[in-house]
């Protein structure tokens, strides 16, 4: 029977457009945690901070020169992209965000199994006829993603009711409880205190970090704050 060669490793290659925020935060603590593991792991995206960081942690890094939002130059993208797959030669794609899930389903239509993670979905972000291609597109697409990974279960249920029928995992974004613990008390929080006109001891306080967008759900949270409000009425809100 044949055997694989003794370093064979698979490899998992990340497609990153946009290369900042949440997204490539995300990206760089897969990446770390599957190098850890044993895999060998790439990132195409465009060249910036995202890649340098990627270098940092030893991935391979190929450079994908798309722009954001999809357009004329789409095409080419789409292009450059089924030859940079076709030199990584991965063992899985993993898309991150609309338009790196445009590309790679486009560039491989099934032929690498495709994790396609939305990054909350694109046709939340606009309205009007773009926002009906995308819910269009995100419903043909799906046949060419072997999982569609939401961060929440309200994400996929979204998904559902525009009509995306895809094999969903739901995988909640994980927290560094080393990076986020709570400051001790100390001239930090009690600087904090006064600026916010909040007294940390005793008033509760939640803070919301993200664009202020309708993707983002901010509009949710407003709602919903009412009702905190009725129920604990020193607790304070802060939009980051």
């Amino acid at each position: 029977m044949h055997q694989p060669p003794p370093d064979f490793r698979p490899r998992v290659l990340h497609l990153a457009q946009p290369v900042d925020g949440g997204v490539a935060r995300v990206v760089l603590d897969l990446v770390r945690a599957q190098l850890a593991t044993g895999l060998r792991v790439a990132v195409g995206c465009p060249e910036g901070e995202l890649a340098d960081k990627a270098r940092e942690l030893d991935a391979e890094v190929w450079e994908w020169p798309a722009v954001r939002s999809p357009g004329p130059g789409l095409r080419g993208e789409v292009r450059q992209l089924g030859r940079l797959i076709a030199r990584a030669r991965p063992g899985l794609v993993h898309a991150h965000s609309a338009k790196a899930g445009l590309a790679a389903r486009l560039a491989l239509r099934g032929r690498v199994p495709v994790v396609f993670q939305p990054h909350a979905w694109s046709f939340e972000a606009t309205g009007g006829i773009t926002g009906a291609l995308a819910r269009r597109w995100e419903r043909f697409g799906a046949r060419w993603a072997d999982r569609v990974v939401c961060v929440s279960e309200a994400e996929r249920e979204r998904g559902l009711r525009a009509g995306v029928r895809a094999a969903y995992a739901v995988i909640p974004n994980g927290v560094d409880p080393v990076r986020f613990c709570p400051a001790p008390a100390g001239p930090a929080r009690a600087t904090l205190s006064a600026e916010l006109g909040v007294d940390l001891g005793t008033d509760p306080l939640v803070v919301c970090v993200g664009r202020l967008c309708r993707q983002k759900g901010q509009d949710v949270l407003l709602r919903a704050w009412e009702r905190v409000r009725a129920e604990v009425p020193r607790a304070r809100l802060a939009l980051v």
